[in-house]
């Protein structure tokens, strides 16, 4: 018994001491910790928590964006920016040095070609021209006599026939040596010569040289082929149930070999008949220099329908939470115990229409789409760190 009260006397007196240790003077010696309270809507991150989150800000753009209707097709040239090359009179090619994708300007010798016909057809546009000379001058001279009642109406037909007869055969080997590639004012008996240079009727790249020295090419031999690809078109195929949709001047978006970069074009013809697939042909400009879009790419379109322009964000900015959508702006910086930290606030939006990779925003009143700054990339990432609060939120 006297074990008991000696333990029960020990217990209290701890107790006693422990309770004088914690008090002073009426008041607890250990402080309350504060806790920071932060708005329903705003999360904050560490420096290294926006690193982890790949935060990227931005602000929204105003894009058109509407119903559009997706089609294929290829890049193609108008028919005024392609040539193909042959040699009227055939030949044997005696020099090039020309490869597929050589840039070519117009005038420039694509090739030398040699032919004896060459020779002769120089030889008689000479020889024509020479007795033109003197037929002009028989003509003249028969004409004045016949003025003058001294020669007969009947020689001066014969002269006038001959005369004729030369000019009209000097105008047509005038047409074979230009056929040819020779200049006739510039040809003389000192310059007759077996080859000709065949010339490149447009500038641009050439696609294919058929060409060797020393072949044998005739006129119906294609030896090269030449694109201009600074005027670029598309040539689309549209389904017939599709016609009534597109009208000239319509904006396309279009992509090519997969890639994400987008490019514009405008609607300048649609077909006025349908083919027995029953699809129609749409033609548009390449509205900007693309170097990497060439003749004879696959492209994938999209042809706009309808225009507005709405603020719009990469469809990424906005995320969803409970049957709600929005967005994440920069709020403030701040610092706590010595650490930064970064406040975004959550905004409500509705969503509207989207294409390319972008949806269109209705934002609350009163908000300033200039001085924004606007979470583009990570915002799910923030909406898991204000739902998840301590895994990725302080």
């Amino acid at each position: 018994m006297k074990k008991f009260n000696s333990i029960l006397y020990l217990l209290i007196l701890g107790a006693a001491f422990i309770t004088g240790s914690c008090t002073k003077n009426g008041k607890t010696a250990v402080e309350p910790i504060k806790v920071e309270t932060l708005p329903e809507d705003i999360v904050e991150l560490r420096d290294d928590q926006i690193k982890l989150a790949k935060i990227e800000l931005g602000s929204a753009e105003m894009r058109t964006l509407g119903n559009s209707l997706k089609v294929n097709g290829v890049v193609t040239v108008a028919p005024k920016n392609q040539a193909t090359v042959s040699m009227p009179m055939g030949g044997f090619i005696k020099s090039t040095n020309l490869f597929p994708g050589n840039a070519v300007s117009k005038g420039q010798v694509l090739a030398v070609i040699e032919n004896q016909d060459f020779i002769d057809i120089q030889q008689n546009y000479l020889e024509a021209k020479n007795k033109l000379v003197y037929a002009e001058a028989e003509y003249n001279r028969h004409t004045a006599l016949y003025k003058d009642e001294v020669y007969s109406e009947k020689n001066l037909q014969q002269v006038t026939v001959e005369y004729k007869n030369l000019k009209t055969q000097v105008r047509s080997l005038e047409q074979k040596l230009k056929l040819i590639g020779v200049n006739p004012e510039k040809l003389s008996e000192e310059n007759i010569s077996n080859t000709v240079n065949l010339i490149s009727p447009i500038s641009g790249y050439l696609t294919a040289v058929n060409v060797n020295i020393g072949k044998s090419v005739s006129s119906t031999d294609i030896l090269f082929e030449i694109v201009n690809s600074d005027d670029l078109l598309l040539e689309l195929t549209l389904f017939e149930q599709d016609a009534d949709k597109v009208a000239v001047g319509q904006k396309i978006r279009f992509y090519i070999n997969n890639e994400s970069e987008e490019h514009e074009a405008s609607v300048t013809q649609t077909g006025k008949s349908v083919g027995a697939d029953k699809t129609l042909r749409v033609y548009a400009k390449v509205n900007s220099s693309c170097k990497n879009v060439l003749p004879g790419m696959y492209v994938n379109a999209f042809i706009e329908e309808s225009e507005n322009t709405v603020p719009a964000l990469p469809s990424e900015a906005i995320v969803s939470f409970d049957d709600k959508d929005y967005i994440f702006v920069f709020e403030k910086e701040k610092t706590e115990d010595g650490k930064p930290f970064t406040e975004y606030r959550m905004i409500e939006v509705k969503k509207g229409v989207t294409g390319n990779g972008y949806t269109g925003i209705v934002l609350p009143e009163g908000f300033n789409i200039q001085t924004a700054k606007i979470v583009l990339k990570g915002a799910y990432n923030l909406l898991s760190a204000k739902k998840n609060a301590g895994e990725m939120a302080c």
